[in-house]
């Protein structure tokens, strides 16, 4: 990355000048601005990378707070992180939402968790810490905090209000008839079509970013899996790779190519089971029984590879715990022609309905301008046109095997359906050419020394990148970790799919999508 070149060209055109710049790693840029600019860099960056924001997020330091915002370049595929520090005295920073959208619930967010006023933002409505569980200037990442233990704030949430006659609210949720995680959806119809849809999640929030302060990489590793279930694999594999890069760990080729094996299976059977999932909202359940047996395969193959349905216990620091040889290859192998005999089926027999074409087609379209403001990435955003897979440069791993990147322009379920089938296929192409390099190496690097420090993990998981940004202190424990799951700005594109449509097809919108709801709540 020339950094020097990149930096000229930004001051220069944008007429901005950071406070000090530094390279942490081959593929991380941070630059360092004082109050007064760090809107305008972080402006500058968004409009010069074509990113949204990708993570923002503050850290308590001894006197100061300094909050950091990323973005991707996709050229040059390196992080750049816009970083100040604000005094604990005047505990406020200037708002950037207004300008780039993206940031606005990372800004709710760091209201709520550090008590960081975002001057400007319009909306001030808590995410996680809800009102009637939580009481007023409690802020949880701070280092100082101490649980409360009087009252509840006595102030409401408030819901958008949208008025105009015949227009009236629908409220579902948030306990549900199905086995899911509690979440509000609060709509306003007039008539029959949807013109507002407004998403309150939180109501089981467990503090993820907390409990992982002050614990060894270990400890928190094993948490890491269960920050969302159904994506165990990835977010163990950002967690383990941001600590290598602060390590500068060489992970064994042997071990890179079984964690991607693995990431390829997890894959597969969350596609399959959405597509499943898909049919049977619209009542079509022999897809959906088909959909079922061949998520079921992929959990037995699961089993007998690692010894966890779910691939857990399988990442470590440096590794993997779990050794696949020619032996498991061929398993692998084997089982995967059965997959993708009744895979072709589950697609043909999808395909050749009209009536289920017909549901799918054309509803709950997420334009591609929208995926883009919102910063929706990963699977619902290659459905609306946004031709992005952090597997391709961002995990440099991957380029030792050949595969398309599949994406689509409609934006509906069809579409998202349609990317989910592919991703499948293109999964399955992965998984045979790594098989055929499971040699006799090392799964674990050797001369493993945890030092402190600070880098990014990004990992391109079945819903889209999920990233871990660690800082581990002095004494090897975690000093501050930010997760992001694809999930989080997600919900927002799920609520603006909705517009128009009616709300029996909610189900179906919101299972194109199948989000994470404490992927979202961390």
């Amino acid at each position: 990355m020339d950094v020097n070149s990149f930096l000229a060209t930004l001051t220069n055109k944008h007429k901005i000048t950071p406070v000090k710049t530094f390279e942490n790693g081959a593929d991380e840029l941070y630059v360092e601005t004082n109050q007064a600019g760090f809107g305008a860099f972080c402006l500058a960056l968004h409009q010069e990378l074509c990113s949204p924001v990708m993570a923002m997020f503050a850290r308590d330091l001894d006197d100061k707070f300094q909050i950091y915002c990323a973005f991707m370049n996709f050229q040059t595929q390196t992080w750049v992180f816009v970083t100040m520090k604000i005094l604990k005295t005047e505990p406020e920073f200037k708002s950037i939402a207004l300008q780039i959208y993206s940031a606005n619930l990372f800004e709710r967010e760091i209201k709520e968790m550090f008590g960081l006023h975002h001057l400007g933002n319009p909306d001030n409505r808590r995410l996680h810490l809800h009102e009637e569980v939580w009481p007023q200037g409690f802020y949880p990442l701070r280092h100082d905090f101490i649980p409360p233990n009087n009252e509840p704030s006595s102030a409401e949430y408030e819901f958008s209000l949208v008025e105009g006659e015949g227009v009236f609210e629908v409220p579902v949720g948030p306990v549900h008839a199905g086995i899911i995680a509690p979440g509000h959806f609060r709509f306003s119809v007039a008539g029959e079509p949807i013109i507002n849809l407004e998403i309150r999640l939180g109501f089981t929030h467990r503090g993820v970013e907390k409990l992982l302060e002050n614990k060894t990489p270990l400890e928190c590793l094993k948490i890491s899996e269960c920050v969302a279930g159904d994506s165990a694999f990835a977010h163990s594999w950002a967690f383990c790779c941001a600590l290598e890069k602060i390590n500068r760990i060489n992970v064994p080729d042997k071990a890179v190519n079984i964690r991607m094996i693995l990431l390829e299976l997890e894959r597969m059977y969350n596609h399959v089971a959405d597509l499943g999932g898909i049919a049977l909202d619209v009542g079509f359940s022999p897809a959906q029984a088909l959909s079922a047996i061949i998520k079921e395969s992929i959990h037995v193959l699961n089993e007998k590879l690692t010894g966890s349905r779910f691939l857990k216990g399988v990442n470590v620091v440096g590794g993997v715990a779990k050794d696949l040889d020619f032996t498991a290859g061929k398993r692998i192998v084997d089982s995967l022609i059965q997959i993708r005999r009744d895979f072709k089926e589950l697609e043909t027999i999808l395909m050749s309905s009209v009536s289920f074409l017909d549901r799918v087609d054309t509803t709950g379209v997420l334009r591609k301008k929208t995926a883009q403001d919102l910063g929706v990435y990963g699977l619902a955003g290659r459905a609306a046109g946004i031709k992005i897979d952090t597997r391709k440069g961002f995990m440099p791993c991957y380029d030792q095997v050949d595969f398309k990147l599949c994406s689509s322009a409609s934006g509906d379920a069809l579409s998202r359906l349609k990317v989910r089938m592919e991703e499948f296929s293109q999964s399955v192409n992965i998984i045979c050419q790594l098989t055929e390099k499971l040699d006799n190496g090392k799964i674990v690097a050797d001369d493993i020394n945890i030092k402190p420090g600070f880098a990014l993990g990004c990992v391109e998981g079945w819903r889209g990148p999920v990233l871990y940004w660690v800082n581990l202190n002095d004494v090897g424990k975690i000093d501050r970790v930010k997760i992001v799951d694809p999930s989080f700005r997600s919900w927002q594109g799920l609520a603006y799919a909705v517009l128009g449509e009616i709300i029996p097809d909610f189900p179906l919108c919101n299972k194109s999508f199948n989000l994470s709801y404490p992927g979202r709540d961390l």
